[in-house]
C-alpha cells in the first residue's frame, strides 16, 4: 500500500443496501459497485450512526457520536472546533475537496476541505428546526404548507429533468474535474504537461442526492426496468406487527396516514422509479473509477462507498428513514481500490460510518483524537477485528424521547427513554417481525443491552440538551429572518483563480 494514498469517498443520500445488485438484489443493476466490491471489502452489516442526513453526515466525517458533537437533527450546527476528516489528513499534506450535498448547518460551509466546488441543497440556516413538543408534519423543502413528504412515495416516474438530477450532474462534473486537475501541473494548464513532482495526496469527497426522493427517474434509467419484476412490499403493515413508539411519531411526521402506500400499481412505480435511480447513481460511480484510470490514480487510491442512510420505501407501512429498521439504518459500506489487500472480500461483523475516520487515518497514518468510532484497518487487510457492539442514535426531529438501536452479533436491542425497547433476532428474523424484549430467554441480553446503552450515554442530559439547543436556535432563527442572513456557500468566487490566468 503506497504510505499516503489518495482517497475517495462516494456518497449517495437514502440508499437501501438489499435494493442494489452488489447485495444480492436480482434485479437492481450495480454492475460499478461489484466492480468496486471485487477490488475491496463490502461490509454486510454497516449501519449509519443516525438515520437522518446532517447528524449521520457530521458523524461519519468526525468520528464520534451525534449527541458528542450535538448534532440533534437536520438544523442543528455542527461546531467548528470539531476535527473532520479533512482537518485530519491536512496534517498529513492531504489536499481537500468536497463536491455535492452533505448538509452541513451553521456559519461553517467547508469543515475542514481546502476546497468546496460546489454549494448544497438543503438549508445551511437553521429553518427547519423541529418543534419538540408539537407533532407536526414534514413538507416538502420550502412549502412548509404543502403535503406531506409520504405524497413523494406514490407519485413516483420517469422525468425529463429535476433540481435534484441539475444537481448532481454538477456536483458530478465538478468531481470529475477535481480527478483530472491532479494530473496537471500546480498551474492548471491542461495545454502544459506536467513537469512538477507529483502533486500531494487527495482526499475528494463526491456526495450525491439521489436516490433520495422524490423518486423520479431520467427516462432512460426508467426503461432499463420496463419489463422488470418490482419488489412488492416485503412487510406490509399489520397490527400483527411489534411498534416502537418510534414508529408512531415518524408515521405522525411523515404524514403517511394521508397516502395509500398498499395499492400494487403505486408500489410498482416507485420501486421501479427507485431502482432506476440506484443505477444511476451506479453509474456515476463507474465514471469515478474510469477517471482514476485514465489519470493513472486507479492503483493509488483507495475508494469508500457508501449512503448517511436508507429509506423503509413503504415496508411496514413506513417511508423515509428516522427509525432503525434495517432498511432505514443499514447502509451499503464498500471500501476497495488499488491499495487495499483484501480483494472480494464480504465482512460480516457489525460496523458503524462513525468507524470510517479513525479507519482512514490509521490508512495514512494520522492520529484522531477522542473518537467514539474504531479502525476497520484489519477488515482491509485480511485480519478480520474482533467483534463489538454497533450503537445507532436519534433523539429529534419527530421524536419526543432519546432513542438507541444496539446491535451485537445478531441482536439488536431498541431503547427508546421512558417508552421501553424491543429484541430482535436478525439471524432467524431479518424482517424484524418477532419482539422478544419480553421473551425470558433472552432477560441476560435485554439486560446488558440496556446496561451498556445506559452506560455510555446519558438520555436524560441529552434531552435536557436538545430542548435548551431547539430554544436557542429558535431565537437565533428569528433574528436571521429579520436581518436577513444567510449562511449558504456560494462556490462562484473559486472560479475566479479555476483557469491559468495572472489576473
Amino acid at each position: 500500500m503506497p504510505d499516503r494514498p489518495n482517497v475517495l469517498v462516494i456518497m449517495a443520500d437514502q440508499m437501501i443496501a438489499d435494493l442494489t445488485g452488489v447485495y444480492g438484489h436480482p434485479v437492481v443493476q450495480t454492475p460499478n459497485l461489484e466492480r468496486l466490491a471485487r477490488r475491496g471489502v463490502r461490509f454486510d452489516a454497516a449501519y449509519c450512526p443516525v438515520p437522518v442526513c446532517s447528524p449521520s453526515r457530521s458523524s461519519m466525517l468526525s468520528g464520534r457520536y451525534a449527541s458528542t458533537n450535538s448534532a440533534w437533527d437536520n438544523a442543528a450546527p455542527i461546531s467548528s472546533d470539531i476535527p473532520m476528516l479533512p482537518h485530519y489528513l491536512a496534517t498529513a499534506g492531504y489536499d481537500s475537496a468536497l463536491a455535492g450535498k452533505m448538509h452541513f448547518v451553521g456559519a461553517d460551509q467547508v469543515h475542514g476541505f481546502a476546497k468546496r466546488l460546489t454549494t448544497d441543497m438543503f438549508p445551511s440556516t437553521l429553518a427547519w428546526t423541529p418543534d419538540r413538543d408539537a407533532v407536526g408534519r414534514f413538507a416538502h423543502p420550502g412549502n412548509p404548507d404543502g403535503p406531506p413528504i409520504a405524497i413523494d412515495y406514490v407519485t413516483s416516474g420517469p422525468v425529463q429533468w429535476t433540481e435534484q438530477l441539475q444537481f448532481d450532474e454538477e456536483a458530478h462534473y465538478r468531481a470529475l474535474e477535481y480527478l483530472r486537475s491532479r494530473r496537471t501541473s500546480r498551474r492548471g494548464s491542461l495545454q502544459m504537461p506536467a513537469t512538477e513532482p507529483e502533486q500531494d495526496p487527495w482526499l475528494l469527497v463526491a456526495s450525491y442526492h439521489h436516490p433520495h426522493e422524490p423518486f423520479l427517474a431520467p427516462q432512460k434509467y426508467w426503461d432499463l426496468y420496463a419489463d422488470a419484476d418490482t419488489d412488492p412490499v416485503r412487510v406490509p403493515a399489520s397490527p400483527e406487527l411489534p411498534r416502537s413508539p418510534m414508529d408512531d411519531w415518524v408515521d405522525a411526521l411523515h404524514g403517511v396516514d394521508g397516502v395509500d402506500l398498499t395499492d400494487p400499481e403505486e408500489v410498482a412505480r416507485t420501486r421501479r422509479a427507485y431502482y432506476a435511480l440506484v443505477t444511476y447513481i451506479d453509474d456515476k460511480v463507474g465514471e469515478l473509477l474510469d477517471t482514476l484510470e485514465e489519470t493513472g490514480h486507479a492503483d493509488d487510491t483507495v475508494i469508500v462507498f457508501t449512503s448517511d442512510h436508507g429509506d423503509m420505501l413503504g415496508e411496514r407501512g413506513m417511508v423515509q428513514k428516522r427509525t432503525f429498521y434495517e432498511w432505514s439504518s443499514r447502509v451499503p459500506l464498500i471500501i476497495g481500490g488499488g491499495p487495499i489487500e483484501a480483494q472480494g472480500v464480504t465482512s460480516t461483523t457489525p460496523v458503524s460510518l462513525v468507524d470510517l475516520t479513525s479507519t482512514l487515518c490509521e490508512l495514512v497514518g494520522v492520529e484522531p483524537v477522542r473518537q467514539d468510532g474504531r479502525s476497520l484497518l484489519g477488515e482491509l487487510r485480511n485480519a478480520p477485528i474482533p467483534p463489538a457492539p454497533v450503537f445507532v442514535e436519534y433523539h429529534s426531529e419527530g421524536v419526543y424521547a432519546p432513542c438507541w438501536m444496539r446491535r451485537e452479533g445478531d441482536l439488536k436491542y431498541v431503547y427508546v427513554h421512558g417508552h421501553g425497547h424491543q429484541l430482535f433476532d436478525l439471524a432467524t428474523d431479518p424482517d424484524e417481525q418477532h419482539d422478544l424484549a419480553s421473551d425470558p430467554r433472552y432477560a441476560d441480553a435485554v439486560a446488558t443491552s440496556r446496561a451498556d446503552i445506559l452506560g455510555r450515554f446519558d438520555p436524560d442530559d441529552i434531552e435536557r440538551r436538545i430542548r435548551q439547543s431547539l430554544a436557542d436556535r429558535r431565537l437565533v432563527r428569528s433574528a436571521m429572518a429579520a436581518t436577513g442572513t444567510v449562511w449558504a456557500y456560494d462556490p462562484a468566487p473559486g472560479m475566479f483563480t479555476q483557469y491559468w490566468r495572472e489576473t
